[in-house]
């Protein structure tokens, strides 16, 4: 009875053993099958005993430098633009300077017709010369009125509008009033017409800032641009593989061309992007 139940127990840790062994190799297997690495190994060749991993890492290369190329294109082309942006910058600057000087031209020809207007109104507080009122005299006054008119307007003093007022003795030019009281008259009107011109001379000098502004901001991020696209391609080509020589030394020239052209490419951005910034 002792030996019928040591034989039983002993098949059946043997059955068990043996079914354990078998398991564990399968699920090794398993495991292999998973974690064994994707793509082709070093050793392996295909049927004309051409290296399938050297393919693999040439046709690798050859992607990334096709990709460095149009970087270096991009970065050529938006240097092209930061250059002629930054022609348009320095010519919208100039065009403010230019206006910003005719503000300045035009607040001092205010000023000088602001006093010469103060000069005539302390005057006006001294009584008016007794003329004789006769026809000659009325018509001498109304020659100078346009006299001084024309001379105003040829001074830039009065606007065509005011001119053809006072030629028309209408809309306050009265030809009959003293030639002192259409002094000062004439003297008030050239004083507004001179702020007049000065206020419109800074509106141009302001939208001519914006337009600077805007002109430069676009300069500097388009340089911004062409350095960080040329910045990208020298990483790019420094990120290529070496070449493995396999295919024969038309494939390796064929590359040595493409680096140096990358390289060329790349140096050619540099300056552009130097240039553009410089300017």
């Amino acid at each position: 009875m002792n030996d019928l139940l040591y034989n039983f127990l002993t098949e059946v840790i043997t059955s068990t053993t043996f079914w354990l062994a078998v398991v564990g190799l399968a699920l090794a297997a398993g495991i292999w099958l998973i974690a064994r690495p994707r793509g082709h190994t070093p050793d392996q060749r295909d049927a004309t005993g051409y290296d399938v991993a050297s393919a693999d890492a040439e046709g690798r290369r050859e992607r990334l430098a096709a990709r460095a190329a149009e970087l270096h294109r991009y970065a050529e082309e938006v240097a092209v633009a930061a250059e002629r942006s930054t022609v348009t910058a320095q010519r919208r600057r100039d065009e403010w300077l230019a206006t910003q000087e005719a503000a300045e031209a035009a607040w001092r020809r205010y000023e000088e017709a602001d006093a010469a207007a103060r000069r005539v109104d302390a005057a006006a507080l001294l009584p008016e010369p007794r003329t004789p009122r006769t026809p000659a005299e009325y018509a001498e006054r109304e020659r100078f009125l346009h006299r001084a008119a024309m001379a105003a307007a040829t001074r830039h003093e009065l606007s065509v509008l005011h001119l053809s007022d006072a030629l028309a003795n209408r809309n306050g030019w009265d030809p009959r009033r003293h030639p002192a009281e259409q002094e000062i008259v004439l003297r008030r009107v050239a004083r507004d017409t001179l702020l007049a011109a000065h206020r419109a001379a800074e509106e141009r000098e302001q939208a001519a800032w914006r337009d600077a502004e805007v002109a430069a901001a676009a300069a500097r991020s388009l340089r911004e641009e062409a350095f960080a696209a040329a910045s990208r391609a020298a990483q790019l080509h420094r990120w290529l593989p070496p070449t493995t020589g396999k295919r024969g030394g038309a494939a390796g020239s064929g590359n040595a061309r493409q680096q140096a052209s990358g390289e060329i490419q790349q140096r050619r951005a540099a300056r552009r992007w130097r240039a553009a910034r410089a300017g």
